[in-house]
């Protein structure tokens, strides 16, 4: 993911300061000099990276931080809050109109995923804002560009105005809007056409279109791949067009994130929307203060519960966690909860929200662990109902079928049914502690420990005969 180099060598560089009993000027410059390095190395604009550490060095010095009580986590903040300044201090949300049909116009180069943005913000638009969108496929130049709008529609519900690449973008606008007012559209989101790079009939097509909607919002779509080159686009689109926002797409990638730190000083276009993969779910708002938070390892403990909340059967879940307590956990409750682990996106990019967790993500082998999940659902989906519900009836014959069913090994099996005995077990302890009241912080840490294999204790015969540890 985007900023995951420049978080590591942030965390590093703060966590040296943190654990200072005392801040000086020396450590304070030495670890200045290191978020300089980490800033300089993510591709951040250098005029950005002289202007940041200036004024962290100012507000540090000004605050009085090498005398304060906690010097080390006062120098934490300020770094955080320039990061947040960086990025834009506040969420910029969309503007929309009273009343009346709200227009945002999505523009952008080639191969940025304008048109899959168009369609993944109109998701957004309907799931959290209750919005009623019409898309109008206004990119005539690339023809796949309407059959891939129309194809995203009927994914999210949502209606697609076209007139072929046989009328021309203007007018396809033109009888799209009027379209929209009769049918009772709130708002209508345009996706452009684009090109491979700037060129005076892009710029000309898109103004024409802009003064005869007077859009609302005009998002410009960059690829967080691209790098410093985010900024030049930018600036050249914004020097043509009153863009309103970003939408950074790819940010799940390896890129080093400087871009997007440097374009909203120099622009003074804000972030709106950021697209982590490929699924139309895979697109949210953005938030500066959050993005800081997991720049420099603090997790994000809100998204996290506002992933689970829209992504997770809460329903569901509650069930099954009413029946582990009641000590009747089954294989389809177990079956549930991989489910659901697996609707909250990859492993290692939850744990990153989960603060004090984040250096350990990239422990994670992604590929690993989800084929892992896959595999242990298959097994319990080739059982037989009566044998997801007690499992303790499986017989050698009855393992062998499941493992042929499942693809996966004997083994395979017995493992997931040790896994699934253990966790039947310890829901059973903790649901007769809470119904006796006994359960506390102290009888947890006790079953945590009892959990834990114990060491093997290797004796020695002494002089006299008896054991003594080697």
């Amino acid at each position: 993911m985007a900023f995951d180099s420049l978080s590591e060598r942030l965390t590093k560089a703060m966590r040296n300061v943190a654990g200072k009993g005392k801040l000086t000027e020396k450590n304070m410059e030495d670890m200045l000099k290191e978020v300089r390095l980490a800033l300089l190395e993510a591709d951040v604009n250098y005029r950005i990276v002289k202007e940041f550490l200036d004024s962290v060095r100012q507000k540090a010095l000004g605050q009085n931080v090498l005398t304060s009580v906690e010097p080390g986590e006062m120098l934490v903040k300020i770094v955080h809050d320039e990061i947040v300044d960086l990025l834009g201090h506040e969420d910029a949300g969309l503007k929309f109109k009273e009343k009346g049909v709200t227009v945002i116009m999505m523009v952008g180069l080639q191969g940025t995923g304008k048109t899959t943005s168009t369609a993944k913000i109109a998701s957004i638009l309907q799931r959290k804002y209750s919005r009623r969108c019409l898309l109008i496929a206004a990119d005539v130049v690339r023809p796949a560009a309407i059959e891939q709008l129309q194809t995203l529609g009927k994914e999210i519900n949502a209606e697609v105005f076209t007139k072929g690449v046989e009328t021309n973008a203007l007018e396809t606008v033109r009888q799209g809007m009027a379209y929209a007012q009769q049918s009772g559209f709130d708002t209508v989101m345009i996706d452009t056409a684009g090109r491979l790079h700037i060129d005076e009939a892009l710029m000309k097509e898109l103004q024409d279109i802009e003064q005869l909607v007077q859009a609302d919002e005009i998002l410009l779509t960059v690829d967080a791949m691209t790098g410093q080159d985010i900024v030049n686009v930018a600036k050249a689109f914004h020097e043509a067009l009153p863009i309103t926002g970003l939408v950074v797409t790819k940010f799940d990638g390896d890129s080093r994130g400087g871009g997007v730190l440097s374009v909203k000083a120099i622009t003074q276009v804000p972030v709106k929307f950021v697209g982590e993969g490929e699924k139309i779910e895979d697109m949210d708002v953005f938030h500066p203060d959050r993005m800081a938070d997991r720049i420099l390892g603090m997790g994000d403990v809100v998204t996290l519960v506002e992933k689970a909340q829209e992504k997770m059967d809460i329903e569901e879940s509650e069930k099954a966690a009413k029946r582990m307590m009641n000590g009747e956990f089954t294989m389809d409750d177990m079956l549930v909860q991989f489910e659901q682990v697996q609707k909250m996106g990859p492993l290692g990019g939850i744990i990153k929200m989960i603060p004090g967790l984040s250096q350990y993500s990239g422990m994670i082998n992604e590929a690993k662990a989800d084929q892992g999940m896959k595999k242990s659902k298959a097994i319990i989906q080739s059982m037989t109902k009566r044998e997801r519900q007690d499992p303790s009836i499986l017989r050698s014959s009855m393992k062998r079928r499941i493992a042929e069913g499942s693809g996966t090994s004997v083994n395979d099996v017995n493992k997931l049914v040790n896994q699934f005995d253990k966790m039947k077990k310890a829901m059973g302890t903790v649901s007769s502690l809470q119904k006796s009241g006994r359960l506390n912080e102290d009888t947890l840490n006790q079953m945590m420990s009892a959990e834990k294999p114990q060491p093997q204790v290797k004796y020695r015969y002494g002089s006299k005969g008896g054991k003594l540890p080697f």
